[in-house]
């Protein structure tokens, strides 16, 4: 029998992780391997006990499985030099520097499990194989985090001129497919309104994708935009162990509006599983558009258009940010828009254009010559200090200043 890990159960229950084999009931055929995968099923327990998720636990088995080809040895023979060994490898395959350092995590937490008495493995490995499994990786051995942000410096947000560039193809190719009968024409203007909203809204991936119908509000204090005033996102990104975090999204871009309204009421209906889906992106064969297919289709528009290929779909969530600290609105209205539980997470994402950095210094300059003009002759200055390094330039009640952002509309929608 098999569990998910790919590989076989060892003998007894995997709750009691190393205990059956001590008991000696069994008898072990291959006990290196048995109690290799053995000791992987149970630290997967251990893990899914916490609340982790499936897929985080079973790509740090995946890494574990990797290191053990590598290093054609079983934990209870690793030693550090092999680790030492493994991430040169990774460094020369051009792995990025935080691929590396979470590989390195992923063996330090196993080998943590396996060498905890707690578990019985190292009484275990005494026991058939006169060694026992111990910690290989160390601080002079591996990599430490030390800066926030680790992402590739080439992705970035998007300007207002890309952007518009951006949804302005998406919408030429609704118009082409709809011109040639092409019958793709539908999943072209799905995609282009999935696209738009994305940025309208700064959501991840997984939140555009899971959208429903019901997740639309209207807002009392932003009555123009009626029955799409609001946005509740009910699946985003979770904490260790915990359930998605939800958040409500106030609409901010009056053309949004109008993208999202005229998708559900004009293209929604017209594909064919519609009627028994709630998603707000029915696909043609399955209940929802899955987040996969939307960012293929973000590469190849950003292909189409020239855009670096290191852009990616979640660069549209970083316009958003970008976007509204530049049009003014306050930097704690905006971290509670994305959904951020530290304003220093908000300005990872903020890559604000020279234009408004010159606009900033230039409001700081123009005060600081108006105080100048303004001191009397005897040098008294008659106006309160301006304090400059708190100036803020062109800002505006949320909600009272225009949109900013591209002028489209969802034109062929």
């Amino acid at each position: 029998m098999s569990d998910v890990t790919g590989g076989p159960r060892g003998p007894g229950p995997v709750g009691l992780a190393g205990e059956p084999f001590l008991a000696g009931t069994s008898r072990l055929l291959r006990p290196d391997e048995q109690v290799f995968e053995a000791m992987l099923a149970g630290w997967r327990d251990q893990q899914l006990s916490r609340n982790l998720r499936v897929d985080t636990v079973d790509g740090r088995l995946m890494v574990i499985r990797r290191f053990q080809r590598f290093a054609n040895e079983f934990p209870w023979d690793w030693r550090p030099v092999e680790l030492e060994a493994f991430t040169a490898e990774l460094r020369g395959d051009g792995c990025a520097l935080s691929t590396v350092r979470g590989y390195q995590g992923a063996i330090r937490l196993f080998c943590d499990y396996v060498a905890d008495p707690r578990y019985q493995w190292t009484a275990v490995c005494e026991r058939l194989f006169d060694t026992h499994p111990a910690q290989i990786c160390f601080e002079w051995n591996t990599a430490v985090h030390v800066q926030d942000n680790e992402s590739d410096p080439r992705r970035r947000a998007l300007t207002k001129q890309e952007l518009q560039r951006l949804f302005d193809y998406a919408d030429e190719q609704v118009e082409r497919a709809r011109r040639s009968g092409h019958k793709g024409w539908f999943t072209a203007v799905r995609d282009a309104a999935a696209l738009k909203t994305t940025y309208a809204w700064g959501l991840r991936r997984r939140e555009v994708a899971m959208l429903e119908l019901a997740d639309f509000g209207t807002n009392p204090h932003a009555s123009e935009f009626g029955a799409h005033g609001v946005l509740y996102v009910r699946w985003g990104k979770a904490g260790k162990g915990s359930v998605p975090k939800r958040r409500s999204v106030l609409t901010v871009f009056p053309w949004s509006v109008r993208v999202i309204t005229q998708w559900v009421e004009q293209c929604r209906e017209l594909t064919p599983t519609a009627a028994r889906s709630s998603s707000l992106w029915p696909s043609e064969r399955s209940g929802r558009l899955s987040k996969e297919k939307l960012s293929a289709r973000f590469a190849a528009y950003r292909d189409a258009i020239g855009l670096a290929p290191e852009l990616t779909l979640h660069c549209l969530r970083h316009s958003y940010v970008t976007h509204l600290l530049e049009a003014g609105y306050d930097p704690l209205f905006v971290q509670h828009q994305v959904g951020h539980s530290y304003a220093s997470t908000t300005a990872l994402y903020t890559s604000v254009s020279s234009d408004f950095r010159t606009r900033t210094l230039r409001g700081v300059l123009d005060a600081s010559v108006g105080r100048a003009l303004a001191l009397t002759a005897d040098g008294i200055d008659q106006h309160p200090p301006v304090d400059q390094h708190s100036v803020v330039v062109d800002q505006h009640p949320v909600g009272r200043r225009p949109a900013a952002g591209p002028t489209t509309t969802g034109g062929g929608l």
